[in-house]
């Protein structure tokens, strides 16, 4: 049986909200819980502690994924927090065993 790839384009958070990250993988579950458990010390989500997932978005193609990540990098602070405040008003962290 054949299963369809899909891939994600995040947006994660420190705590206090005042840094955002946002990323692009196929490997969904996995790629959060690096970021989460600081698997890379010298990274940008290590060294920023962040551990929120707060908005999640789902492509069926990499080019297209790519491309929204691309384009929500290049985004304002205050149009990323309006994009992840029209799923998530209240900016909840998304995962739930953190």
């Amino acid at each position: 049986m054949y299963r369809k790839k899909i891939f994600h384009v995040y947006i994660m958070s420190n705590r206090s909200r005042t840094v955002f990250y946002v990323g692009f993988t196929g490997k969904g579950e996995r790629r959060i819980y690096e970021h989460v458990s600081k698997r890379y010390i010298h990274s940008f989500t290590s060294r920023y502690n962040i551990r929120e997932l707060l908005h999640v978005e789902e492509f069926d193609n990499t080019h297209d994924a790519i491309t929204r990540e691309k384009q929500l990098k290049k985004w304002s602070r205050a149009k990323k927090i309006a994009l992840i405040k029209m799923n998530n008003p209240e900016m909840k962290n998304m995962l739930v065993d953190v």
